[in-house]
């Protein structure tokens, strides 16, 4: 709490003092002005620049290098960039006579990072705070094979390793006090070619720089011509096809190489962190679904494997925790771990649960095998057993309810009020469908109380023709910026979701029109867009689709990356998904569309579209 004037303010904690909590004794006349360093004028700001000219950067999509070439003292400078597939390891390769003269080589600076901060944008980590972490350089014998040196840099209780190896050189550290290496070529040569891979024990090998090249090489060349391909810019008449079709490749290449790693990747995968670095198993859905359309499933195998690994720790937090009867209650925000991270929403936030049900069909459909069923049983199970115990019988209307306590997919209700919210009813009642149908396909029983709960939940909650967030919410809601701030997830009941039983098709598209004209569309963010254009695709308004995917507030930067705005650090991800989901479906179509490209205008109105290897979404 505070005291003050307006011009000075003391905040005090519970003691009336700051006896536990050093809040600040702050004033608007305590100004401090930190001078220019020793030697340093405001005129050296002013003509400030770096040293480097002729600076150009090209990335090859198709390979995966990245070529940088700039002039530095008069010389020419070109570098390669490659990372290995099969390790964490990158390649790089310094052609310039500053090698040969021995007036250039590389350094390693390590940094610390407590994970204290829930942005860490755009760089991670501090460079200044070394005496909080300890650094150790080894070289000679003993190490791997192709290893000259190894630097094992200790954070805490966590080390990590890096090693190089490549052509010959010295290494050398800058200061005791600093945690930065220098390396320098011994060779007589124009260029430098090494290989510095990271993990966490010391590697038996580290690939030679040519090898991760190579392997680059043919990965990238295999994901692009073996998986599935959009072409919305030839024979497309509208001048939009050009940026549409930059997103659309520039985020397939970023998706590949920020999100198909061994866990879920975070809201701004491997560029910062985001969240304190977590995932967030309710996005989980826009950051990977897009994998199953575009048939990508060595990819999305990976990270949806933690749905068979996090099992018995959520059938743990369901039953033992939070005294559930049966069924795996998932997780809203974890770690590699499994575990939930604390917090009221975390808790609270259900539109995670039918997600692993979604992935179990489409790959189904994907591998029409009954290993398929089996590996996905257990999971399966346990998630429709855990829907069927959270929705209660309410005896004066015998219907089941989904809550209270709960928060929607917007966050922005009171969890103690918000009952039978009208995005996850729908969600709810497809997963149960989802759920039966997968044991029907094995002829096995399907428990009695799926069906029950399924073909008696209460109904999508409705309110003057139109579908409302939630049972019992005063109509007036429309124009309450409480409600009409954050993620449309109405526009999702018929689009993002198949026609599901209770659900209106016409009903859905007034309340999508309603959304349209009333929702705070200036505060929509990342995902919204992609899934209001998914709703007006499946409502058959394609040129509003187009639109939707190409709004203003929309925006992808120069290299593609997904830009968060005003709510989030960029990059935000699931944009980037949620735009590979929305251009598969409406390119390849969706259960029950029976034309080319559905959710595109049609050549008369501008677009022309070529699909490959695209599946259809549900």
């Amino acid at each position: 709490m505070q005291v003050g004037n307006g011009a000075f303010a003391f905040g005090a904690d519970v003691t009336g003092l700051q006896t536990f909590l050093p809040f600040a004794i702050m004033s608007s006349w305590g100004w401090k002005n930190d001078s220019l360093p020793p030697g340093k004028t405001i005129e050296d700001v002013e003509n400030y620049k770096g040293d480097l000219t002729n600076v150009q950067q090209e990335l090859d999509l198709w390979t995966g290098t990245i070529t940088s070439s700039f002039t530095f003292q008069g010389e020419n400078v070109i570098v390669q960039t490659y990372s290995a597939q099969s390790t964490s390891t990158i390649g790089i390769k310094i052609d310039s006579p500053l090698v040969k003269s021995g007036r250039m080589g590389i350094f390693l600076d390590f940094p610390w990072n407590d994970g204290s901060a829930k942005f860490s944008a755009p760089f991670v980590g501090v460079f200044s705070a070394t005496s909080n972490h300890t650094s150790v350089l080894r070289t000679g014998g003993g190490l791997g094979r192709n290893v000259e040196a190894e630097i094992s840099h200790s954070l805490v209780n966590s080390t990590f390793i890096t090693s190089i190896g490549g052509d010959k050189f010295t290494i050398s550290r800058n200061s005791h006090a600093a945690h930065r290496y220098t390396l320098r070529p011994t060779g007589n040569g124009p260029s430098l070619s090494l290989s510095i891979a990271y993990s966490l024990d010391s590697p038996k090998s580290v690939l030679p720089f040519k090898s991760v090249a190579n392997e680059s090489k043919s990965l990238w060349a295999k994901y692009w011509s073996a998986s599935g391909f959009i072409d919305v810019l030839t024979g497309s008449t509208d001048i939009r096809a050009h940026e549409l079709q930059r997103r659309i490749i520039l985020s397939r290449y970023l998706m590949r190489v920020n999100e198909a790693g061994d866990t879920p990747p975070q809201e701004s995968g491997l560029v910062n962190n985001g969240w304190y670095g977590k995932f967030h198993m309710e996005m989980v859905f826009w950051h990977l679904a897009h994998w199953a359309l575009w048939n990508n499933w060595d990819l999305l195998d990976r990270p949806i494997s933690v749905y068979a690994l996090f099992l018995t720790s959520s059938i743990q937090r369901a039953q033992l925790q939070e005294r559930y009867h049966s069924g795996a209650r998932w997780s809203k925000m974890t770690d590699p771990s499994g575990r939930s991270a604390p917090g009221e929403i975390n808790e609270l936030l259900i539109w995670q649960q039918p997600h692993p049900l979604v992935f179990a069909e489409y790959e189904y459909r994907a591998k029409k095998s009954k290993a398929t069923l089996l590996k996905w049983l257990n999971v399966v199970n346990e998630t429709a057993n855990w829907m069927a115990d959270f929705a209660w019988f309410n005896a004066s209307t015998e219907l089941y309810d989904l809550g209270p306590p709960m928060y929607v997919v917007s966050e922005d209700t009171s969890p103690n009020v918000t009952r039978n919210p009208a995005f996850e009813l729908a969600y709810w009642r497809h997963g149960l469908d989802l759920a039966e149908t997968w044991m029907e396909r094995l002829q096995a029983p399907i428990p009695k109380v799926w069906t029950e709960v399924r073909q008696n939940l209460a109904p999508v909650p409705i309110e003057n023709g139109l579908y409302a967030v939630y049972e019992g919410l005063e109509d007036t809601f429309w124009t309450d910026p409480a409600y009409i701030n954050d993620h449309p997830s109405l526009v999702g009941l018929h689009g993002w979701l198949p026609p599901i039983t209770n659900v209106s098709s016409e009903i859905a598209k007034a309340t999508a029109d309603k959304v349209y004209t009333s929702w705070n569309i200036s505060n929509c963010w990342g995902w919204d867009f992609p899934m209001l254009a998914m709703s007006a695709a499946r409502n058959g308004e394609q040129d509003k689709a187009v639109d939707w995917l190409l709004h203003p507030l929309f925006e992808f930067d120069d290299i593609g990356m997904p830009i968060g705005g005003v709510r989030v650090p960029t990059p935000y991800f699931p944009g980037s998904g949620a735009l590979l989901y929305a251009v598969a479906m409406m390119a390849a179509g969706w259960d029950g569309s029976n034309t080319a490209a559905p959710g595109f205008p049609t050549s008369e109105n501008g677009w022309n579209v070529r699909v490959e290897g695209i599946h259809r979404a549900m």
